[in-house]
């Protein structure tokens, strides 16, 4: 541990925990570029530099800001490094930490999408997501792992997160039940003081929890403390920022206007996205295909699979398609400015909920961490989120180290198994070799996936591996 825990620096402008704005613009622009991967490998890569790297924050801290997270609708990685922003160094550090976290994703998927209306699918750039996506994978098992081994204590943990993992891998159980499952057994489990719903899971003390034993400390920072004030100005100020330019864009150019349709479907969007970006994109698929007619299907996966192996959450989707929807319906503008427009406002509409969310319920998540009744509903939805991240990891392993999946219905299964022959061989080589690098050797996460990135690179210059243009 770092002197600054016992005694840290008293700079002027600097807070009580020692870390500068500076030196905290850094390391979430650290984070930002390395946040391949969904929200498992997100989660892994925050948990990973935030808490046993630089500990910042303590494992139950960072779990607890993690469920209210999960709790809402939104990407819920980039509301967690929005929330750990906002603590560590108030409004300011929120909008920095949940700004730059996506800002890699909204440059990547900008430039792929001029790429993509202008020359289509361009293969030099599909072998080094290719690359990536194997070094990620190693990443998201070892949050697994890490996260599972501190949150489940005991058998009534490790329970809750095996049936969240069945409900929601073998029988398509919604993610809003599973977390609402788990934290009213939680709820009652904690209100009855029963120790296995304590943070620690009745194992043992505070110290082993890492509640105290951080930079931040387990001390409630003056800013984050509640009140009516605060509330509404924060919901005041978020508000006008997400529905002013909605408002203006209906006013302006009318409902009829491809912008005001964009900002007021994903404004919708917006709010109903519990579960991540899975729950929703097949909605929003079907919408603007079929519905606004913005793309054709192809387009979506094709989108989807940039946002995939891109930097951010897999939301960010979302811009490709309102890039493309402008970029058809451009008007008098030249359809690339047009194109970029819509995808930033689709961008804006989609993220300005999620700091409005934070920064409105942070200070009263913040405040209830010693409840007991809360704690353990949030102990309960801790475990049931390593069973979720569970089941993303296998999602993501499936869709990298095979072709082909089919869809198992019946007996109210309903869950994707691989085509054994679709297997790739030279994807399940580099994930195998990035696991190896970073299970066996402790390779650092930038070794990686630089590491696998180029090898991609290589096989697909070298006529090994062949990809759509």
């Amino acid at each position: 541990m770092s002197d600054a825990v016992t005694a840290p620096r008293k700079a002027a402008g600097t807070p009580v925990h020692g870390i500068s704005l500076r030196e905290a613009f850094r390391v979430w622009a650290r984070v930002a570029m390395l946040s391949f991967g969904g929200p498992a490998g997100q989660i892994a890569v925050m948990h990973r530099i935030l808490v046993e790297e630089k500990q910042w924050i303590s494992e139950g801290r960072f779990l607890h800001a993690l469920n209210y997270c999960m709790l809402l609708p939104g990407p819920e990685a980039q509301q967690l490094a929005t929330y750990i922003g906002w603590l560590m160094h108030r409004t300011r550090g929120g909008i920095m930490a949940g700004g730059l976290f996506i800002l890699p994703g909204i440059v990547s998927i900008m430039a792929l999408s001029w790429i993509y209306a202008l020359f289509g699918n361009v293969g030099f750039i599909a072998a080094l997501f290719f690359g990536l996506k194997a070094a990620v994978l190693a990443i998201v098992i070892q949050a697994v792992m890490r996260i599972g081994k501190r949150a489940l204590k005991n058998k009534v943990m490790q329970a809750l997160a095996a049936a969240a993992f069945i409900a929601i891998f073998f029988f398509n159980i919604p993610f809003p039940i599973i977390v609402l499952t788990a934290g009213l057994i939680g709820f009652f489990g904690g209100r009855s003081r029963n120790p296995v719903f304590e943070v620690g899971g009745g194992h043992g003390g505070p110290g082993e929890a890492g509640l105290i034993d951080s930079l931040l400390g387990d001390a409630l920072p003056e800013h984050a403390k509640p009140s009516v004030r605060g509330a509404v100005n924060a919901a005041a100020v978020w508000l006008t920022l997400w529905l002013v330019p909605v408002a203006a864009l209906l006013i302006l150019l009318g409902p009829s206007s491809v912008y005001s349709q964009i900002a007021i479907f994903f404004s919708k969007m917006a709010m109903v996205t519990f579960g991540g970006a899975y729950a929703v994109l097949a909605y929003v698929a079907q919408e603007a295909v079929q519905g606004f007619h913005w793309l054709q299907p192809r387009e979506m996966l094709d989108g989807l699979g940039m946002a995939e192996t891109t930097p951010g959450p897999l939301i960010m989707v979302l811009q490709f398609v309102g890039f493309m929807a402008a970029y058809r319906d451009a008007g008098v503008l030249p359809p690339v400015i047009a194109g970029t427009l819509g995808g930033l406002l689709v961008t804006w509409v989609t993220f300005a909920p999620c700091f409005l969310l934070i920064f409105l319920g942070a200070p009263f998540i913040e405040t209830m961490r010693g409840n007991k009744a809360l704690a353990g509903a949030l102990s309960a939805i801790t475990a049931a989120v390593v069973g979720v991240i569970l089941n993303l990891a296998i999602w993501f392993a499936l869709h990298t180290v095979f072709r082909e999946v089919v869809a198992v219905h019946g007996y109210g299964l309903s869950f994707e198994a691989p085509i054994l022959r679709s297997v790739d061989l030279w994807a399940l080589s580099l994930a195998l070799a990035a696991a190896a690098a970073i299970f066996r050797f402790n390779v650092g996460m930038l070794q990686a996936l630089a590491a696998t990135s180029a090898a991609g690179m290589l096989l697909y210059a070298s006529g090994l591996i062949h990809f759509g243009t």
